[in-house]
C-alpha cells in the first residue's frame, strides 16, 4: 500500500502542475472569446465538481485521496479504483487539450 500511496502522491503533483498550465491556457482562450463551455467534464463523469478550469477537479481528487488515506485498508481497496479513474480522465483530458494547443 505504501508504494501505491507514493505513486498517487507523485501523480497528483504532476497533475497539479499540468492543471496550472492548462488553466492558464484556458484563461487566454476565453479572453479571446474562444472556449465557450460550461464545464470541462459532463455531470455523469464521476466528478462532483463542475468547473471551467482543471484546478477544481484536481482539488476534488486530492481531497478524496486525503480522506481515503485515513480509512482502513479494505475501504481504500474498494474506493481506490474510482479515484484512479478520475485521475486518468484528468491526465488524458489535459494531455489532449495541450496537444491541441500545440497544433
Amino acid at each position: 500500500m505504501q508504494n501505491i500511496s507514493h505513486a498517487l502522491q507523485e501523480t497528483l503533483q504532476v497533475l497539479y502542475r499540468k492543471a496550472i498550465d492548462a488553466d492558464t491556457a484556458l484563461e487566454a482562450l476565453q479572453r479571446e472569446q474562444k472556449g465557450k463551455f460550461q464545464a470541462i467534464f459532463p455531470a455523469q463523469s464521476g466528478f462532483t465538481t463542475q468547473a471551467k478550469r482543471f484546478g477544481p477537479y484536481v482539488e476534488e481528487v486530492a481531497n478524496e485521496w486525503t480522506t481515503l488515506q485515513q480509512k482502513d485498508e479494505e475501504t481504500i481497496k474498494q474506493q481506490l479504483p474510482p479515484l484512479v479513474q478520475k485521475i486518468e480522465q484528468l491526465l488524458t483530458t489535459i494531455n489532449q487539450f495541450q496537444s491541441t494547443l500545440r497544433k
